[in-house]
Formats: C-alpha cells, sequence, structure tokens
C-alpha cells in the first residue's frame, strides 16, 4: 500500500489538533508565577521545548543594574526557573532562536567602568537548551544596542539599527551565520541620514525581505538576495510615531500593522504597510493612545496590544481595535509578550525608565477565546516522519534517505488557511527553501509543505525535521538523509 493511500489514515492516529474555545466571551489576563528576579528591557524566546527563555534587563530603575541573570517559564506549571547566567549582562539586546533550536543573544548595553556609567557592547552569545549553558560566539564587526535581529529565510540573522564603531555611527547591517559563529557586514542602510536607524522595528515579509523602520524617517526594505536596501514608503508616513516606542507585526494576510508611539503624549494611530504598493495607510485607532507597548499575532487573525496596564485586539477584516480587559499586577511598559504553545500569551515584567517606577517581576498570561495550539508534523511510526520524496509514493527513510538540493512533501497540520506566512522547516538545523505550504491536495485536513534539503545537513538515519510557524516550533520528527 503507498504512502498516499494511508495518508487519510494519519488523521486517526495524528497528534491532537483541534482549536479549544474558553468559557469567556472574550479573552482575559490572568496571573501566573512571578519571575525569580525583577526586569525591564529584557528579552523572552519561546524554545523548541515551549518553554521560555528570559535574559537579561535592569532589576532596577539605575543604569548600573544590568543583570547577566536568566530564567526559564515552564507553561506546563506556571512557574519561573533561573538557568544559566550569560557570559556578560546585558540591556536592550536581541535574542533570536537559531534554526537549531539554540538561542542568539547579541550586543546591547553593560555596566562599564565610564564616565557615563555604560558601555555599548558587540559581543554575542548562545544558550544551548539541553545543556542550560551559554558560550561565546563571535563578536559583531561594530557595538549594538536597541537594535533589531531577524532570522531571514536562508538561516542567517540579520542585524539592523543602533550601531557605532570607534568612529561614531555606521549606516552598515551585519549578518550572523550560524554555520560558521561569525558576522559579517552586509548592505549599507538606504536612509538618506546616512546612519542606521535607531532603536528600529523589523518585520520578516512572506517574500522574504524586511522591513524596518524608525521613528518618522523613511522606512526600508532588507534584500536578502543580494543584501541590499532600498526606501519603502513615505517619509511623513510613520510621523507621531516615535523612536522606540511603538509596535508591529505582520498580518496573516501579508501587511504589517504599525501601532502606538509618542513622547510627551502617547500616540492612538495606527497604520498597514503593504508590501505590493510600497505604502503605509491609515486604519482604525487604538482605543487609547499607547507607547513602548507590545503587538502579538495570535493564531484567528487579530493582534493583541498590550502596554500601560490595558490590552486590545486588532482585527484585520474591519481594520478597528476593541478592549479585552486590564492586566493584572504592575505591569507597565517595557514588558515582554510571547506567543506559547497553547495560543496564549505570556506578558513578563515591566516598569518605566521615566517615571522612576520600580521594576516588575510579574508575570501574566492572555488567554484568547479560542486556544489554538503549535503546528504538528506527522509520523507513520515512532518518530518517522510522514515526509515523502517529492512526486512519489516513497518515504523519506533511513533506507531511502534524501539528498542535498532535493524536493520533499511534508505532512502536518496546523497552518492558517488563507494566510500567506510562510513556515520555517528546519532539517539537521539548516532551514530549508520552502517551495509550496497550504492544504494537501484531496485532502482538506491535512497539510503540505514542500521544501528543498538545505546544503550543509550533517548526513545521518535520524536527522531532524522541525516546523515553525508564526514563532512557535512544532514537534519533531526524523529522516534519513545521505
Amino acid at each position: 500500500m503507498s504512502l498516499r493511500v494511508v495518508l487519510p489514515l494519519l488523521l486517526l492516529g495524528a497528534p491532537e489538533h483541534a482549536a479549544r474555545v474558553l468559557a469567556q466571551s472574550v479573552g482575559a489576563f490572568a496571573p501566573t508565577g512571578n519571575m525569580t528576579t525583577p526586569r525591564l528591557l529584557h528579552t523572552a524566546t519561546l524554545l523548541t521545548n515551549g518553554k521560555v527563555l528570559i535574559t537579561g534587563g535592569r532589576t532596577a530603575n539605575i543604569d548600573a543594574a544590568v543583570t547577566a541573570s536568566t530564567e526559564l517559564y515552564d507553561p506546563s506549571t506556571g512557574s519561573f526557573a533561573a538557568t544559566g547566567a550569560m557570559i556578560t549582562p546585558r540591556v536592550l539586546h536581541t535574542a533570536t532562536l537559531l534554526p537549531d533550536g539554540k538561542v542568539l543573544i547579541a550586543g546591547g548595553y553593560t555596566p562599564a567602568a565610564n564616565r557615563y556609567g555604560i558601555g555599548r557592547l558587540a559581543s554575542a552569545e548562545l544558550y544551548d537548551p539541553s545543556a542550560g549553558t551559554f558560550t561565546p560566539t563571535g563578536s559583531m564587526i561594530t557595538t549594538h544596542s536597541c537594535h533589531s535581529a531577524t532570522l531571514l529565510g536562508n538561516g542567517k540573522v540579520l542585524i539592523t539599527g543602533d550601531s557605532q564603531d570607534v568612529i561614531g555611527h555606521s549606516a552598515a547591517a551585519e549578518l550572523y551565520d550560524p554555520a560558521t559563529g561569525k558576522f559579517a557586514t552586509t548592505g549599507i542602510h538606504a536612509d538618506p541620514s546616512g546612519d542606521s536607524p535607531l532603536c528600529p522595528w523589523a518585520a520578516l515579509l512572506p517574500d522574504g525581505g524586511v522591513l524596518i523602520a524608525s521613528g518618522c524617517e523613511s522606512a526600508e526594505l532588507y534584500h536578502p538576495g543580494d543584501g541590499t536596501f532600498s526606501v519603502t514608503g513615505r517619509a511623513s508616513s510613520l510621523c507621531g510615531i516615535n523612536v522606540n516606542n511603538f509596535a508591529a507585526t505582520v498580518l496573516m494576510n501579508g501587511k504589517v500593522l504599525a501601532a502606538g508611539g509618542g513622547d510627551i503624549q502617547p500616540f492612538n494611530k495606527a497604520q498597514l504597510y503593504d508590501r505590493a504598493r510600497g505604502v503605509f495607510t491609515a486604519t482604525g485607532d487604538m482605543t487609547r493612545g499607547r507607547f513602548i507597548l507590545t503587538a502579538t499575532l495570535l493564531l484567528d487573525g487579530t493582534v493583541l496590544i498590550a502596554g500601560d496596564a490595558t490590552g486590545e485586539l486588532y482585527d484585520p477584516a474591519n481594520g478597528t481595535f476593541r478592549i479585552v480587559g486590564n492586566m493584572t499586577g504592575a505591569a507597565d511598559n517595557f514588558s515582554t509578550a510571547t506567543l506559547l504553545a497553547d495560543g496564549s500569551v505570556l506578558i513578563a515584567g515591566g516598569g518605566s525608565i521615566f517615571s522612576g517606577s520600580g521594576v516588575s517581576s510579574g508575570a501574566q498570561l492572555y488567554r484568547p477565546q479560542v486556544l489554538v495550539p503549535a503546528p504538528v508534523l506527522f509520523s507513520v511510526s515512532g518518530d518517522q516522519g510522514a515526509i515523502l520524496h517529492a512526486g512519489t509514493n516513497r518515504l523519506v527513510s533511513a533506507s531511502d534517505p534524501a539528498a542535498t538540493g532535493e524536493a520533499l512533501e511534508i505532512y502536518g497540520a496546523g497552518l492558517i488557511e488563507g494566510g500567506v506566512i510562510p513556515p520555517q522547516v528546519a532539517i539537521g538545523g539548516r532551514l530549508a527553501e520552502v517551495l509550496f505550504f497550504g492544504k494537501a491536495p484531496g485532502f482538506a485536513a491535512l497539510n503540505q509543505i514542500n521544501v528543498r534539503v538545505p546544503s550543509g545537513v550533517m548526513p545521518g538515519s535520524a536527522v531532524p525535521v522541525r516546523l515553525t510557524y508564526v514563532s512557535r516550533p512544532s514537534n519533531e520528527v526524523i529522516i534519513g538523509v545521505q
């Protein structure tokens, strides 16, 4: 019997993947365990095991109170526990989940013995979840803080924003290559100012490009194919959104929502970026002005906006915002928001560097009305993935392995119908080129993702395959690779 005949039977034994409707008619915030350390200006990263890695930040509202400590949030227990400390105390750094499951920590500030009491960093390190430890990796070409880090479709990490070398600001961006553990310069920012953007946000677009914006300056597009930047949008399109104070996220339809900001007065405006036309246009106003907020794409296509002790939802279908309730505890600004495997959102820490208020160790969960679990990859027996040599009935296995450059068909569930955000597929810790994703032809309840086996995969009879979709990793299956 061919595997294509067996595919419908996978639905009988596949991991459960059904949305769960909660009792409340609208979403709500509920407290969860407190962090072991108060933090603001920290990072939060969902790991492949479903836990959340919290790193660094300030533990008090003074420049010198920067910590190297880290901790893990376990959704199964609702509690935090310390894990290995970073090599260097950091604040305003970035944390990026790599295709092999490690986390790249890059740049930021650390306390230093100079007249300003603070130092900018070029160093980077890797967190290994299996060991719970940090190890050094290559240093950036220049120092970066309050920057952005974006995992590209080729598996490299784009570093953009506030950079400085020995002669001042640099307009060059950098790429980190996990295969070599080194950084290299890439294109020069296209902004007429000639400097790298200050505290930018960056959004990976469905076509593989990266949208970068900061304040009232023109937005830019990074093109991974040739490593260049180009100006997009109009300089006036983002005015009113102050640097480091607004939030953005890619929607299921591929447009980018940029919301909030402000300076003396918080801003309640929101805009949509359309890649096809290269312009920003106004959408509905938020229910209140907000700055230093978070924006998290939920699996029903709405966006959770959180900050200033309240939350609201943006609905792309009608371009409107609505309040979803008050946050719990002492949550203020500079908290982190992380979409968890079950579809809820963890909001952790925060405080205010402006008002002198305290730094919070509190954490809470936003539970949407419908919880959508993380995607799953199907297996045919044990961990053996339901993955075919493309266009055949042959299972990719230890006895019939895949080859570099070959196209494969991967079967699973959990992709959003009609969504244009592509999944990312890691084979042996290397990102694969996605050729197709969507419903499996003839099987409405199955998803199919066609990919090309990347170069550099270590051959073996049990090479791991994992899918990440809307920032959430799936389970792991195995295939043979020659």
